[in-house]
């Protein structure tokens, strides 16, 4: 074992094929499958991972549930409570004094996902696999159906972080009076669409801008694209001063958009957790459609 200190955000699949029996080591499969609808007017519908990763995984690794452990039981995906996730996250053996590596099998945004959640509860010493299973199962990294057995008792210190979400309110001062910058990590067709199937209303929240999360990683390989490649992506939102907050359909993408943002060097970001499926719940509230 080496004493190399863990990459963060991103960990490569070299790193951590050398550091898989460090002790001090988890690996967490966050993977959460989505299935696009059958139908016009069907919803997108999202199931566990479990089944996938017992049937093959990085060694070491457990299964994060972020259907069901890791999100409040109410709405999807909600930031759980501190009370929560300290008791998820300490039964994959994470706690003090441990290093994190998650990864995931959809382009890497459930990986940021727990990422996210982890810094908002003053986790940092955790970091994302750079393209995630795909790149360790194409480079013939080890695998295995063994089950991981848990590594001992964990005691998780949670440190709330508020600053790292946005609400609902925080969102709409900052259409009303400004003060931030809007960043929508939808596709783009999403972003200028005129009509929806997946929302109450479609549009987006005024003012935002688009960097769609799945333009952020190199499609041959999965990896995060370049710091060059990203500053030329994010170029719009950079030029803005001040916070940025990140939104999607359900707080998912929107991480990728906000880890992407802290691997350029911004500080104020925020995940808005509600995103487009609470604000287009609330027909007070403004969209700009097309």
């Amino acid at each position: 074992m080496t004493t190399d200190p863990l990459p963060t955000p991103l960990a490569s699949t070299s790193w951590l094929a050398e550091h898989l029996d460090d002790p001090d080591l988890r690996i967490l499969d966050a993977t959460v499958v989505l299935t696009p609808p059958a139908g016009a007017g069907d919803e997108w519908s999202v199931a566990s991972g479990q089944s996938l990763h017992d049937a093959a995984h990085v060694p070491g690794a457990h299964y994060a549930n972020l259907i069901d452990d890791l999100s409040e039981p109410e709405g999807r995906f909600t930031r759980p409570s501190a009370e929560r996730f300290t008791a998820a996250i300490e039964r994959l053996g994470v706690g003090d004094g441990t290093r994190v590596v998650v990864y995931d099998r959809g382009g890497g945004v459930w990986a940021a996902r727990l990422w996210w959640l982890l810094r908002s509860f003053g986790f940092d010493d955790a970091a994302v696999l750079d393209g995630g299973w795909a790149l360790w199962e194409a480079e013939g990294r080890p695998v295995t159906a063994s089950p991981t057995p848990v590594a001992g008792p964990a005691s998780f210190t949670a440190r709330e972080r508020p600053s790292l979400f946005a609400d609902r309110d925080d969102v709409l001062a900052v259409v009303n009076d400004g003060g931030a910058c809007l960043v929508n990590a939808l596709d783009r067709e999403d972003f200028e669409a005129t009509s929806t199937d997946r929302y109450p209303r479609p549009g987006r929240i005024p003012g935002s801008l688009s960097v769609p999360a799945g333009r952020l990683t190199d499609p041959a390989t999965g990896r995060v694209l370049p710091v060059e490649e990203l500053r030329a992506a994010f170029a719009d939102v950079l030029a803005r001063p001040g916070r940025k907050i990140t939104y999607c359909g359900g707080g998912i993408a929107a991480t990728a958009d906000a880890l992407a943002l802290t691997l350029l060097g911004e500080e104020d970001v925020a995940v808005y957790d509600g995103s487009l499926a609470e604000w287009t719940a609330d027909p007070a509230l403004p969209l700009e459609v097309g």
